[in-house]
């Protein structure tokens, strides 16, 4: 906890370099961030080399494996994701409301930052940089603690992300990691009061809960994806088979993509194989209900906990449902609040699915690999929040500032 302690005051003081920092110092520190991890991307790539040779030892799952590997065109997916946050309106600052009482007092609300952000994450080193970067942006340091799968990698990028900033003119305190992978030093993260504003736990469910329960430092819940499509009686059948296809196997390793599928009941003898049949000769296996395993002799039964399950690898979920109303039914039972589609023609049943279901992000005939910062125009993010106070959906830059209330006045008294 000492350890962690000093690392809280460091970063606290470093924070005080950003609360005025100019935008153009801002971003010229987040072009030397991304210039350094170009440039070192080889040291990076052996970093993550040791990591990946602990995690194969290890017997980790194959998509897993994707979520730890660096290769030169992540890493330049990294650099460029921190270049991106320098074309993006500065968050601190911005006037958010501004109105003068009958008394003549003049309040302004504005944007400022958080201060000291804790993220706690685990097998995806991309998000050290990601993490650094929009912090940075948004005004705040960062206290990192990834998982143990990636120490290395994020061991290596931290060093030369706070290299980076120093060179730039900012203090490298204001990107700390948490070298310790214990459990204690996560729980420790979590209860860091006094240096830690807010906490952003990014991973699994069982991350996210531990959190949730033992954090007393505020916390943003990210949550898991057990995500569903769900493919009406009016779908369009090839743009289904698309859709399921994409959300399911593009990245399956990542929160965004599909679990969970459910066809009404009227075309499932006729959608089910157009749909399942290139999912199988993916790779995916077909975990479903009765009715599924009557039309698919390659499907297996599904258990009540395989339809709670986010599998992030190649394994789906499947029922047959009776109707919208049904589907909305069953995400309510089942969903983990994310990213929900509905693939259909009928615009009263598109209208009430998207009323109805009560995820961050809701889609019409639209893969949910689109639940995204980038892709919704947010620029890079720091997680998808499935929360409803504070943030919802992608957390962008805005989404990690606080504000406060300025209030001009000549005298007056109450």
């Amino acid at each position: 906890m000492n350890s962690l302690i000093d690392l809280g005051i460091k970063a606290k003081s470093a924070s005080k370099a950003l609360v005025t920092a100019s935008s153009e110092v801002k971003n010229t520190a987040l072009k030397a961030i991304a210039k350094a991890l170009c440039e070192h991307s080889a040291e990076i790539i052996r970093a993550n080399a040791l990591d990946l040779e602990t995690a194969k030892a290890n017997g980790m799952s194959p998509s897993m494996l994707d979520r730890l590997t660096l290769n030169e065109d992540r890493i330049k997916g990294m650099a460029d994701g921190v270049s991106a946050l320098c074309e993006l309106l500065d968050p601190v600052g911005i006037v958010l409301n501004e109105t003068v009482r009958p008394n003549g007092i003049k309040i302004k609300k504005i944007s400022v930052p958080m201060g000291v952000i804790g993220i706690i994450y685990e097998a995806r080193p991309n998000v050290t940089s990601d993490a650094a970067a929009i912090a940075l942006k948004a005004g705040s340091a960062v206290i990192l603690r990834g998982g143990k799968e990636a120490i290395n990698s994020n061991m290596k990028t931290a060093e030369i992300m706070r290299n980076a900033i120093s060179k730039a003119g900012l203090p490298k305190d204001l990107i700390q990691l948490v070298t310790d992978t214990s459990r204690r030093s996560a729980t420790d993260l979590m209860t860091l009061n006094g240096y830690v504003d807010v906490l952003i736990p990014r991973g699994g469910a069982g991350l996210i809960r531990a959190a949730v329960e033992n954090s007393t430092v505020p916390v943003i819940e990210t949550g898991t994806g057990n995500c569903h499509a769900f493919v009406d009686e009016s779908a369009d059948l090839d743009m289904a088979r698309e859709i399921v296809f994409n959300g399911k196997v593009q990245r399956p390793s990542v929160c965004n993509a599909l679990e969970s599928l459910l066809v009404h009941k009227n075309i499932a003898q006729k959608a089910l194989p157009v749909i399942c049949e290139k999912l199988k000769n993916a790779g995916v296996e077909i975990k479903g209900c009765q009715k599924v395993c009557d039309i698919l002799p390659y499907a297996v039964p599904a258990t009540e906990e395989d339809y709670a399950k986010e599998f992030l690898g190649y394994t789906i979920s499947v029922r047959v449902v009776d109707d919208v109303y049904a589907a909305v039914e069953h995400i309510d039972k089942y969903s983990t609040h994310h990213s929900e589609v509905i693939i259909t023609e009928n615009s009263d049943n598109a209208n009430y699915f998207v009323s109805a279901v009560d995820s961050a992000a809701v889609y019409v005939n639209a893969s949910t690999r689109f639940t995204d910062g980038g892709e919704f125009g947010l620029g890079a993010e720091i997680g998808i929040s499935t929360q409803k106070l504070h943030a919802r959906g992608p957390m962008g830059l805005s989404e990690i500032t606080s504000y406060k209330y300025i209030i001009n006045g000549n005298g007056q008294i109450r």
